[in-house]
Parts: C-alpha cells; structure tokens; sequence
C-alpha cells in the first residue's frame, strides 16, 4: 500500500515537471531525473525489512526479537519517534512512523505502554 503511494508520488512529480512552466529542454531532463531518485526511493523502500515491535511487561521493548535499553518514545503530532540502544552497542537507533497505520486497539496499547516515554521493565505492580 504504500509503495504504491510512493509510486504515485512519484508519477505525479514526473507529470507536475512537465506540466510547469519550464521550457522543454529543461522539463524533460527534469522528469528524467525524477523518476530516477523516485525509482532509487521505491527501490530502497522495497528492500527495507519489516521491523517487529514488542512491548512486554516483564522485559520492556524488544525490537526484531532482541530487547533493547534506554527505550523512549516520543509523540509529535500525528507522528511516533521511537529511539532505542541495542544491549552493548554506542549509538542509538530510531523509527519514525505514521501511528494512524496502526489498529485503533495497537494505538492505545502503544500509548499505554509508553506511559511517560520511557519505556522500561516493570518491576513492580503497585506504586511506591
């Protein structure tokens, strides 16, 4: 699905180039060029894997089957950071999506297990 909004995307890049006010001899190279970074982008895209996000009460995050450190995620508008460290890795990495492409139930749970942002093991079920 959103490969082909990206493709799309992309086309209408290609069409909107022509369509301007360039004179021919510029649009069409510009067209060229636009389908070639789009092509390169839906390419790119279509090798990214598909990532596996777990939320647990016992372990905290585990993202492709490994559980992460220093979890924290972040809410910006309609958008989702989720930044975390790999056990005994130096830097950080991120995700970056759309929640809306999640099921209204996936949402809340994502909310709920963000809590505050940071995202940790429980240890307890009462509060101090």
């Amino acid at each position: 699905m959103q490969l082909g909004l990206l493709a799309l995307i992309v086309a209408l890049a290609a069409f909107s180039v022509l369509h301007c006010a360039l004179p021919a001899a510029l649009a069409w190279p510009a067209a060229g060029l636009v389908c070639v970074c789009g092509g390169w982008q839906l390419r790119r895209e279509w090798r990214r894997p598909v990532r596996s996000l777990v939320f647990g009460p016992s372990f905290g995050l585990q993202v492709d089957g490994v559980v992460v450190e220093r979890a924290r995620l972040h809410w910006r508008g309609p958008l989702a950071f989720l930044r975390w460290r790999r056990p005994g890795a130096r830097r950080d990495e991120a995700l970056a999506w759309w929640p809306d492409t999640l099921l209204p139930a996936q949402r809340r749970e994502l909310r709920l297990a963000a809590g505050e942002g940071v995202i940790s093991p429980r240890t307890g079920v009462m509060a101090p």
